[in-house]
């Protein structure tokens, strides 16, 4: 499973965590402006905004996670299971596969008010990359600094949401996640106020008591409503480093620990978190071996180039001993 989250006001960042049992060998990758983007029922683009972001690269494609764009919009796909329908292409549409749909609309689209005009004419049609690589069920939140949205295809067509929280997990559908979201109104990061029995001399016994309630465990459902409080009442200073740093404190509120969630014999852990400062083109990470930030700076390469950059990640532990 996995979260996405939209934060800052000054500037804008935009990241995910990728929680699953194993890793697809993933690298940072850069796409510049004149790398031929193929698409299966569309013509090639040749020319397109630059990105930057987590792929899986098969056969020189990058298979994109997340990805921010040269504009500064940002696009994360994250698991949908036994919700997400795709159909056979159509006519006086633009067929796009879901392994597509990211460097679609971040080559394509400027800003958020582009990508939903874009979305308009877009069908999701179900074609896999290969048989080796069969389609995922995805869903997928769209933000820039005006906003996010999420896109939904489902059985009965493909939705469009706005999303004035700036988060997205996995099930289930987005407007059943605002709703379950209501429940929780009476969370606050002040101390409780006893409306129980004001006649009684109850105690406030610990600090942080005003979240008793907030759901703590991993599931999905849960994990929106709790990045949803982190996030909303997050306090962040204006420096890059502490932008940074607490954009990856507030995801890691949900982080998945190996061993908490059992697949057969493997175990589902937090394998990447990612931040990327979205007006800069900056894209930090850490994975579960390596909580180190490190980063790569879409702006250091030509990206008038042709030819894809991408830099593996490593997991393995940085420490700094001190004696």
């Amino acid at each position: 499973m996995c979260t996405a989250l939209a934060f800052g006001k000054k500037k804008f960042y935009f990241g995910r965590s990728l929680d699953y049992e194993f890793s697809y060998e993933e690298s940072v990758c850069i796409v510049p402006r004149a790398f031929s983007l193929p698409f299966r029922k569309l013509p090639t683009l040749h020319s397109h905004h630059a990105m930057i972001g987590m792929a899986f690269v098969q056969g020189g494609y990058p298979l994109f996670y997340d990805a921010v764009n040269e504009k500064g919009l940002g696009m994360a796909g994250l698991n949908f299971p036994k919700n997400a329908k795709y159909y056979p292409a159509v006519e006086n549409k633009n067929n796009v596969s879901p392994f597509e749909f990211i460097p679609y609309i971040l080559g394509t689209c400027a800003d958020l008010s582009e990508a939903k005009k874009a979305l308009e004419g877009i069908h999701l049609a179900a074609i896999p990359f290969s048989e080796r690589l069969p389609l995922s069920p995805l869903h997928w939140m769209i933000s820039d600094k005006t906003g996010s949205i999420v896109v939904e295809a489902m059985e009965d067509g493909m939705h469009v949401y706005e999303n004035p929280v700036g988060v997205l997990t996995n099930n289930p559908p987005f407007p059943s996640m605002m709703f379950y979201l209501s429940n929780f109104q009476a969370l606050s990061a002040l101390p409780p106020v006893n409306n129980l029995a004001p006649e009684l001399p109850l105690e406030q016994y610990s600090r942080g008591m005003g979240a008793m309630g907030l759901p703590g465990d991993l599931s999905s459902a849960s994990r929106f409503v709790h990045i949803a409080f982190v996030k909303h009442n997050s306090v962040c200073g204006e420096s890059e480093k502490e932008c940074v740093g607490q954009f990856f404190h507030v995801l890691g509120s949900v982080e998945q620990q190996n061993g908490c969630v059992k697949l057969g014999d493997k175990y589902e852990k937090t394998i990447y978190s990612s931040c990327c400062n979205a007006d800069e083109g900056i894209y930090y990470y850490t994975t579960y071996g390596n909580r180190r930030i490190r980063a790569v700076k879409m702006h250091s390469v030509d990206l008038s180039g042709t030819e894809l950059t991408d830099y593996p990640i490593s997991d393995d532990e940085d420490i700094l001993y001190l004696n």
